[in-house]
């Protein structure tokens, strides 16, 4: 008889409210991949998707039905809101973990926040903890436990309870290079019907993720990389436009969200890309991550556009070039604006990543950021406080500060967690603050447009435009207050 394996993650997505407001579910993509490789060795695989779950519970009548032997809560490595280690998903995967222990299963974990924080997970429910990058050590894992072994020295990439108690780590282990070697994820598991209809409650597309790499070659010193670490390992530009076309064809999506740390780091790819979006006549519209060198290249940019990129979010970070150097970003300003420049040029959308609070900020660099903002003036922006997460230089440089917490509880939490140079209550003031005066500069520019290009306008235009009326005294009041609380207590 096969051996059963129900699998599951961790991000409840009604458990941030930022993100369940905003409504851009993306399906676990990590999850049904490793379903997909289990499925090819044999076992019987089945889904419990908690990204619309109202709560871990809901995987009780799921187990008693399927009765899995193996119980996996497989985090998404592509999601960035997996790698920020959410309180409240911990909570939820560790009772969901002593649910299934209970239950009878072998439980087993993959993830960011599993890898952080081990000792938690063997504490509530699991048995095993995978550590990095998963199928490999996954697979010879159930092996051993499907014929009863009870020494797991030998599996790299693997942490668990010795006897005695203590927590047993074996060797790291090595990356996959080849990844064309994998299957397609078992999108079948998946009930896309339900993240079609919550795009389309809110937004007139509907949206599916890929992924074509694995990892980052690049050093910033606050970036955690605990599944697919340094290294930077591709699909091939045809493995990718066939997973495209297949998913075409049976869910008929209208966008594409390549969920890579950097998409097309090699400019040969993107092209070669480009070339079998067009030969196999593909209508792609999608968004990437990339950084600021890489965008400065003409033929890549050119290259991104012909292949239907609408939007491009980069890691600007700040306008500070000394707090570029010191997070050790490995970009300059003037490649954020050159980058800016080139993108609006080909008709792609340039929106930015912002990080305020990093050590030795000071007013003169946030108002550097806001200079950056105010003569870039990208399509979007994302403004973050720094988030210090273990296994980076940043971590330990403010660990000794984490002291009543060390992660958010949800993605919109936005709490300073360490000492900087201003207080936590100064920064949330300064996050509401660069919105709103970004915003009204988008106004401004709403206006300008409306003379300078009339037969241009559109509702979206008018809108834009119409919105000064209220972007410039809330600015206003905004700057207010933050003046205020600088002031009141700069500090600690």
């Amino acid at each position: 008889m096969r051996k059963k394996v129900l699998f599951t993650h961790s991000y409840f997505m009604r458990f941030d409210p930022k993100q369940w407001a905003w409504k851009q579910p993306y399906p676990p993509l990590a999850t049904i991949l490793a379903a997909a490789v289990l499925r090819e060795m044999g076992y019987d695989v089945q889904l419990f998707d908690t990204m619309f779950a109202h709560g871990p519970d809901e995987v009780k009548p799921i187990i008693e039905r399927f009765k899995p032997d193996y119980f996996i809560i497989y985090d998404d490595g592509f999601n960035y809101l997996t790698k920020m280690c959410l309180t409240n998903m911990r909570e939820a995967a560790c009772s969901m973990a002593n649910i299934a222990n209970q239950s009878g299963c072998k439980v087993i974990a993959s993830g960011s926040d599993s890898t952080d924080h081990t000792e938690k997970y063997l504490n509530n429910g699991v048995d095993f903890v995978i550590q990095g990058e998963a199928e490999e050590t996954l697979t010879e894992l159930l092996s051993a436990l499907d014929n009863n072994a009870t020494n797991f020295e030998t599996i790299a990439g693997l942490s668990y309870k010795a006897d005695e108690g203590n927590v047993y780590k074996t060797q790291a282990r090595t990356l996959l290079k080849n990844l064309d070697e994998l299957p397609l994820p078992a999108w079948d598991l998946v009930d896309v019907d339900s993240y079609k209809k919550v795009w389309l409650s809110r937004w007139d597309y509907f949206s599916l993720n890929i992924a074509t790499t694995r990892g980052c070659p690049y050093k910033c010193n606050w970036c955690a990389k605990p599944i697919y670490g340094n290294a930077y390992n591709m699909r091939s530009a045809k493995n990718v436009v066939a997973e495209l076309k297949m998913l075409q064809e049976k869910y008929g999506y209208n966008h594409i969200w390549f969920c890579d740390d950097i998409f097309g780091l090699r400019r040969n790819w993107v092209i070669e890309f480009t070339e079998l979006v067009g030969k196999e006549g593909l209508q792609l519209r999608y968004k990437i991550q990339s950084r600021a060198d890489l965008l400065v290249q003409e033929k890549y940019v050119e290259a991104l556009a012909n292949s239907g990129c609408e939007s491009v979010w980069m890691g600007a970070e700040s306008g500070s070039q000394k707090i570029l150097d010191a997070m050790d970003k490995g970009t300059t300003i003037e490649q954020i604006k050159q980058s800016t420049r080139l993108l609006k040029q080909y008709g792609i959308k340039p929106a930015f990543f912002l990080q305020l609070g990093y050590p030795g900020e000071t007013m003169q660099d946030i108002e550097s950021t806001i200079n950056l903002l105010n003569e870039c003036l990208p399509d979007d922006i994302g403004i973050s406080v720094s988030y210090p997460l273990p296994g980076t230089s940043f971590y330990e440089k403010v660990k000794s500060e984490l002291k009543t917490k060390s992660n958010w509880t949800d993605s919109d939490e936005l709490a300073l967690m360490f000492k900087s140079t201003y207080s936590p209550q100064f920064y949330k003031q300064l996050h509401r603050y660069i919105h709103k005066q970004y915003r009204m500069q988008q106004a401004y520019e709403g206006w300008q447009n409306l003379f300078t290009n009339p037969m241009q306008t559109n509702l979206a235009t008018l809108k834009r435009a119409a919105s000064v009326a209220y972007y410039v005294p809330a600015t206003i009041i905004a700057k207010q207050k933050l003046k205020h609380i600088e002031h009141a207590a700069s500090g600690f």
